[in-house]
């Protein structure tokens, strides 16, 4: 689809992005580069990632990867000196990389547990500590005229409760616990908006094909009458938007983009049925008699 945006929304930003090797990292990775913007991209797999910036620099996009786990300190703090190193400035982060499997709670390892929170949660927050330099209005690369965004990938899992989830639950209430506290504290101490993406069901992501693998006969559809795939490209515009000055006074705040799923409940009556059912509760509600309280003077 053709973006709605100016080819330069985020023109002359940089903008380094875990995990924007591959799925919707890589989505919002192609999509800022096209609207402007020079683009970092961390992760674990090194073939991954130059294949992926092979693909953006092809589009024309300045684009450099670096090879990292958000878990390690050692390897955030590198990363984002070398980035800043690279193109001189830090203007965007953009905390993508997640993991996830299915796992019902007796089943699950604290380890693996333990994992997924330092992947969501602890990583998530690792990437904003080290970057923090960069990105406070005033520091290096950047004037005193405004500061740099964050942008976590959260999830709508612990909104209620998700089956075989409670991990992801847990790190992504972490996570958006986290964004809260650090819009409040940097964006009063350092003019830094933080900002999340909560994503429904995606087509052609990784994480799709672990949670809803061909092997599963989903009748997902049946119980929730607003399930459907969203794009990467829903969520890419969703970022433009939060990055850019379009979002420029919106601060704490996680935009959900799943069509309104996270809403859905099973219809338990037909339309016709309700209005039946209303009709005659209305009419024994008319035809009862209604009994006037006796004084006791």
């Amino acid at each position: 689809m053709e973006s709605p945006f100016k080819a330069d929304a985020v023109k002359g930003k940089v903008t380094l992005i875990t995990g924007g090797g591959s799925g919707i990292g890589f989505e919002i990775s192609t999509q800022f580069g096209k609207h402007g913007a020079s683009i970092a991209i961390m992760g674990r797999r090194k073939q991954v990632l130059d294949s992926a910036v092979s693909e953006l620099r092809s589009l024309g996009i300045q684009a450099v990867g670096f090879v990292g786990d958000v878990r390690k300190q050692e390897d955030a703090k590198r990363v984002v000196e070398s980035t800043f190193q690279h193109f001189g400035r830090l203007d965007i982060l953009v905390n993508a990389a997640a993991g996830n499997f299915l796992a019902s709670a007796e089943d699950l390892s604290p380890n693996g547990f333990r994992t997924v929170m330092d992947i969501d949660a602890v990583g998530t927050f690792t990437m904003c500590y080290e970057v923090l330099k960069y990105l406070k209005k005033g520091g290096p690369g950047r004037g005193s005229s405004g500061g740099g965004t964050i942008l976590n990938i959260s999830a709508t899992l612990h909104y209620t409760a998700a089956w075989y989830q409670v991990h992801v639950s847990a790190a992504k209430a972490a996570v958006d616990a986290t964004m809260r506290n650090l819009a409040l504290e940097w964006g009063t101490d350092y003019d830094i908006r933080v900002n999340g993406i909560a994503p429904g069901p995606i087509g052609d992501t990784p994480g799709m094909s672990k949670l809803a693998p061909t092997e599963i006969n989903s009748k997902a559809r049946d119980y929730m009458p607003l399930y459907k795939l969203g794009d990467k490209w829903d969520i890419a515009m969703a970022a433009l938007y939060l990055t850019s000055d379009a979002g420029k006074f919106i601060n704490g705040t996680v935009i959900v983009v799943d069509g309104g799923l996270w809403l859905s409940r099973p219809r338990h009556l037909p339309k016709e049925a309700v209005k039946q059912l209303s009709r005659s509760v209305e009419k024994r509600s008319r035809d009862a008699p209604v009994g006037v309280p006796s004084s006791k003077l």
